[in-house]
């Protein structure tokens, strides 16, 4: 096409335009009239808005922040929160006219028709804020390639389409609306989504304190904030300062700022400060906790019905969502940790705090830092919790699971005193000495389960569970059996890590299951609780961008009898002052445990409670514990030989409770039932053997303190 055509065509076409829509100023409100339109097809089409994606905010139960999530990182604001001289920099070179004509700024329009005409494609595009608007709700509502394509094809055909909703915009807000809207969903650049990401982000200030010079740079950013991205490098960062001199420019032709201040700006230098973007859990002080939220959002399908509902959910929904962690009780075990065990250790030590009674996860903490740098140790997932919130394999969850079995034996009718002699060994005299759940026999004649150094002699519940006798274990699984056993450890909420279904064999009760910090804090919670067994929580209230509010209650059954629970409480509280927890102490207070130690020290754990908090700490080597396993080996700048439950586990489970109670008033464990559980029934000690005095402490087999470590 020649010159003279396109010229021709041009003037045609601003013809077309000028007698289709007629858009006078009437006292700037933006009023239009359409006339000619009907031939033309052009009016009003009532424009889509989905909500923009907000960013979703984490708080701890005290209402503190601690994590962000967001695809698109963007803090929703209104017009009176906005800078003027942002306001004025934005119109000034966007569109200088937007408050005093309609849709569709007609100069604007005819003038950029004219110069694509005769450049012979789209050369300007003439838009108007609100049909900026309009081209940035439709790509942002894009769900499909095809549907983005659409929203930025240079077509007449797209233009006329964002006319006709930008008509309907403007008939449905004021000018002032429109702007603000505008400002919130623009994209500047460096990832930042709207005005006040695009402040913070930028220079690290509101947009309500956005300075000449600031306000500059973000006005030209918007154009073409891909080429301007100052995050970038250099080329992109003197692409903006140019970009931003001509916005001063512009603003001192329509008066905005006298020429002086123009040349004064002109000189500064960018001033892009780059401020990290804050999110994600690597960015919080809770990592842990952090992830253990963001996976049950995702996972949980009382949170969407799809994984993709979900996670719009999560990531673009702009809720508020308050969760279980109490920053004290986080910085308790964030300190006991740090005090036994390096970041830079090859073993990893992880604690999780859970409120009886209700499930509420109070801290998860681990030693080593979240992120990906393997050079410095870091984690990437989340070895506090399970695999379904982050976590992987777990580590064998050694003699806690002996709780399990304790529990049992109360459960079927075995008092305190009853119990019976054991040997040094134990080997299972049949195959159907031990049934799985499917009935199936699983026992194992070939193999012989010893305690670590000797442990024979008569063993009753208490003495038994005191000395963390293997052998004693053994037997009583074999009596009450192992489903039975198993049975009760999943009403108790017990779980394999990985996701796997619970291995059944003979040796359950000596935790051959991988496990969880969570889960294994959870289930004795139960115990602290009487016997209520309460799912994990940490979520408790979402407040959604309407300020609509929903709230999450503790999903609680009683899972033992109380009186069950009582009794081994009773129990489990003699490991502090006469069993693997002596050389340790208490904590001051009523407390029950269990130390764990699995075969050859591969993982060391100790899982306690009180009334009013429990908690679990394991320490293994992620690089795999049976190949590196926990013997002569130096953690927390000490040396030890091998360590057991009370070696590290115990110590920081202590000095975590110590501090994370202190000034709870202590609560004391309900009274065990004596005439049920009180004394011995059937399995009474014989009577030829001398009766050992238990309120003295140390008079327990040399070979049930092996998990001391000392």
């Amino acid at each position: 096409m020649s010159s003279v055509a396109r010229l021709t065509a041009a003037a045609a076409a601003a013809g077309v335009v000028a007698a289709a829509i007629a858009l006078p100023a009437v006292g700037g409100t933006g009023a239009m009239f359409v006339s000619a339109s009907e031939d033309l097809g052009i009016k009003p089409e009532e424009l889509k808005e989905p909500p923009l994606a907000e960013r979703t905010t984490v708080l701890d139960a005290k209402g503190n922040e601690i994590a962000y999530f967001w695809e698109e990182y963007r803090e929703s604001i209104a017009l009176d929160q906005v800078a003027d001289i942002m306001k004025t920099a934005i119109i000034s070179i966007e569109d200088f006219r937007f408050y005093e004509h309609g849709a569709i700024d007609i100069e604007g329009t005819i003038r950029a028709l004219a110069k694509n005409f005769t450049s012979g494609g789209i050369a300007q595009g003439g838009s108007s804020i609100t049909q900026q608007y309009v081209k940035q709700v439709l790509l942002n509502s894009a769900t499909t390639d095809k549907e983005r394509n659409a929203a930025l094809e240079a077509s007449y055909a797209r233009k006329l389409k964002e006319l006709r909703y930008a008509m309907a915009v403007e008939n449905k807000y004021t000018k002032d609306e429109i702007l603000e809207k505008y400002l919130n969903i623009a994209y500047f650049g460096a990832g930042a989504n709207g005005v006040e990401a695009a402040a913070k982000r930028f220079f690290g200030v509101s947009a309500s304190e956005l300075t000449l010079v600031q306000a500059a740079t973000l006005a030209g950013a918007v154009q073409d904030p891909n080429s301007t991205d100052p995050n970038l490098g250099k080329a992109q960062q003197k692409a903006l300062l140019a970009r931003r001199n001509v916005v001063l420019d512009r603003m001192a032709e329509l008066k905005k700022i006298t020429p002086e201040q123009a040349a004064e700006a002109k000189a500064k230098k960018l001033g892009y400060k780059g401020v990290d973007i804050p999110g994600g859990c690597g960015a919080s002080d809770y990592p842990y906790f952090c992830m253990y939220v963001r996976n049950e959002v995702l996972s949980n399908p009382v949170f969407g019905k799809t994984a993709k509902a979900r996670s719009q959910f999560l990531n673009r929904g702009g809720l508020t969502i308050q969760t279980t962690l109490d920053p004290k009780m986080q910085k308790a075990a964030d300190a006991a940790i740090r005090k036994h065990v390096f970041a830079s250790d090859n073993p990893v030590a992880s604690e999780a705090l859970v409120e009886p009674g209700t499930g509420a996860i109070k801290a998860m903490a681990a030693s080593r830092k979240y992120g990906n740098n393997k050079r410095k140790k870091e984690m990437s997932y989340n070895v506090v919790a399970d695999a379904v919130h982050g976590g992987g394999v777990g580590f064998q969850a050694g003699s806690t699971f002996k709780t399990f079995t304790l529990i049992t034996a109360l459960k079927e009718g075995m008092k305190i005193n009853d119990g019976f002699s054991v040997g040094s060994g134990y080997r299972a005299p049949f195959y159907s000495t031990f049934k799985n759940c499917k009935g199936e026999n699983i026992g194992d004649p070939s193999h012989t389960v010893t305690n670590d150094e000797g442990g024979g002699g008569f063993k009753s519940l208490a003495t038994g569970t005191w000395g963390s006798v293997n052998t004693f274990f053994m037997m009583l699984e074999q009596k009450v059996g192992l489903c039975d056993t198993i049975q009760t450890a999943k009403s108790l909420g017990i779980k394999r890590s990985d996701g796997l279904a619970l291995t059944e064999y003979e040796t359950f009760t000596l935790g051959t299951n991988e496990m969880d910090p969570v889960t294994v804090a959870n289930a004795y919670a139960a115990i602290g609780a009487r016997g209520k067994y309460c799912a994990p929580m940490a979520i408790t209230k979402i407040t959604d961008r309407y300020g609509k509010v929903k709230t999450y209650n503790p999903k609680c059954k009683q899972a033992l009898d109380p009186e069950v629970a009582d009794a081994a409480a009773d129990i489990l509280s003699g490991v502090f002052t006469k069993g693997t927890m002596r050389g340790v102490g208490g904590i001051g207070r009523p407390a029950a445990g269990k130390t764990g130690t699995t075969d050859a020290q591969a993982t060391a754990w100790f899982a306690g409670f009180t009334p009013d908090l429990a908690g679990a700490v394991s320490i293994g080597d992620p690089r795999g514990s049976q190949d590196y396993k926990l013997n002569n080996i130096t953690i927390g700048g000490r040396y030890y030989a091998s360590v057991f439950g009370a070696s590290i586990p115990g110590p920081i489970w202590k000095d975590t409770m110590i501090a994370a109670l202190k000034g709870t008033p202590a609560t004391d464990f309900t009274p065990v039932n004596t005439s049920r559980f009180g004394g011995c029934g059937s399995g009474c000690r014989p009577v030829v053997q001398p009766e050992p005095d238990e309120d003295q402490e140390g008079l327990i087999d040399e070979g049930d303190l092996a998990e001391f470590g000392e």
